[in-house]
């Protein structure tokens, strides 16, 4: 618990809640996060100001004013972090976007200068927990847990990795609110698993690519499938991560295309670099049938992509990162070992020509939906802010 005086005058209801986190114009995965958790706790009678955080890398070449945002924190300038600070403690709660890479500092730890300068309950949100943190970022984290008053991760998965791997204070809260998603208002059942075979299913990989997405496994899978009737369609959604853009190009993308041209699948297999807004996305999302996410990763704790595409209603076919396997353990999708494409293909082919099985599978995605949706989410982080200030509140008294 930090050793800051609380001072807390609003209402149970209406909460003045503060944020630090990346933020547009910014176009990256907490940015749109911490938007949408914004507009949610907007919705339900509160009022957020958010402090930006830049980290100098990747804005949208147009900006736009925030009206939200009331300070910006620039990595490595100490009178910005005092202010930022300052903005945050005029605020009864603050929540704290956490992930090593947007912080200055070696491993981001600019962020306990952060934390120190908060003089209200902060809320920490771990992104990234990583299984195997070098002796600088497990020093990093453990100072950020003791530093916060309270700590979200989104996974069981995480939870148990973070109190297993880390020395972190157990009596203090530690809650478990999973990534949010926009859930289409009206679910068509009947756009997957009841077609019949009059088309051809389509397949969908979307996010910022670069090695380790563990595209080309599916791409071998899809070759092993000639059999199938009606030969899956396959789309690959998105560009190259700009950091991968900026050390190694566009090497990873063009090597998949040259792939899909040497196995024959040039008709079946598209890249798509289209940049969708987040409503365009969903749309885009409930067009498939299926959505592949082939990871080589086994550390990912949390994937909001997985996330979206469970929200959306749809079939998962993921490799066995931690959230998958633990988000699709009640049948929404299926879990193949990473790096194996016979495995890919087996799964492509089981729900493609089992088309009872697809059904049954899109309809536990569409009962899972509603508890990720952001207007749940936002809820739960509102009702974890009025308990820790019920809790400060009354130490106080």
């Amino acid at each position: 618990m930090s050793d800051s005086p609380f001072v807390s005058t609003s209402a149970r209801f209406g909460r003045r809640i503060g944020m630090l986190s990346t933020y547009a114009p910014k176009i990256c995965g907490l940015a749109t996060f911490s938007a949408a958790l914004e507009r949610e706790l907007r919705a339900l009678g509160n009022t957020v100001e958010v402090v930006r955080l830049d980290d100098g890398d990747w804005v949208e070449p147009t900006s736009r004013a925030q009206p939200s945002v009331v300070a910006e924190i620039k990595n490595g300038d100490p009178f910005s972090v005092r202010n930022g600070g300052f903005a945050l403690s005029r605020c009864d709660v603050a929540i704290v976007q956490h992930e090593f890479g947007i912080f200055g500092g070696t491993d981001g730890d600019e962020v306990l200068d952060i934390l120190r300068a908060i003089r209200v309950p902060t809320i920490v949100v771990l992104h990234t927990v990583p299984l195997a943190p070098t002796s600088h970022q497990r020093f990093v984290l453990e100072a950020v847990a003791m530093l916060a008053d309270s700590v979200v991760v989104m996974t069981e998965a995480a939870r148990l990795r973070l109190v297993s791997t880390y020395d972190v204070d157990r009596n203090k809260p530690l809650t478990i609110i999973s990534h949010g998603a926009i859930v289409p208002d009206s679910i068509d059942a009947r756009a997957v698993g009841s077609a019949g075979h009059q088309h051809p299913p389509q397949l969908l990989t979307w996010g910022l690519l670069g090695p380790g997405k563990g595209i080309e496994h599916v791409v071998d899978a899809l070759a092993m499938l000639r059999e199938v009737y009606l030969e899956p369609r396959y789309t690959v959604a998105g560009v190259t991560h700009p950091k991968v853009m900026a050390r190694d190009g566009d090497q990873y993308r063009q090597m998949l295309i040259r792939r899909s041209r040497q196995l024959g699948l040039s008709a079946s297999v598209s890249f798509d670099d289209t940049y969708r807004s987040v409503a365009t996305l969903t749309r885009f999302i409930a067009s498939s049938e299926i959505v592949i996410l082939p990871y080589d990763s086994r550390d990912q704790a949390t994937s909001g992509v997985l996330v979206d595409a469970v929200a959306a209603g749809r079939p998962v076919i993921a490799t066995a990162f931690p959230h998958a396997v633990e988000l699709l353990a009640s049948g929404a999708g299926i879990v193949v070992p990473q790096g194996d494409s016979e495995a890919m293909a087996d799964a492509i082919r089981a729900l493609t020509c089992d088309r009872q099985l697809l059904a049954t599978t899109a309809a536990e995605a569409r009962r899972i939906a509603p508890s990720l949706s952001w207007s749940a989410i936002a809820a739960q982080y509102a009702s974890l802010a009025d308990r820790l200030l019920e809790t400060v509140e009354a130490l106080a008294s």
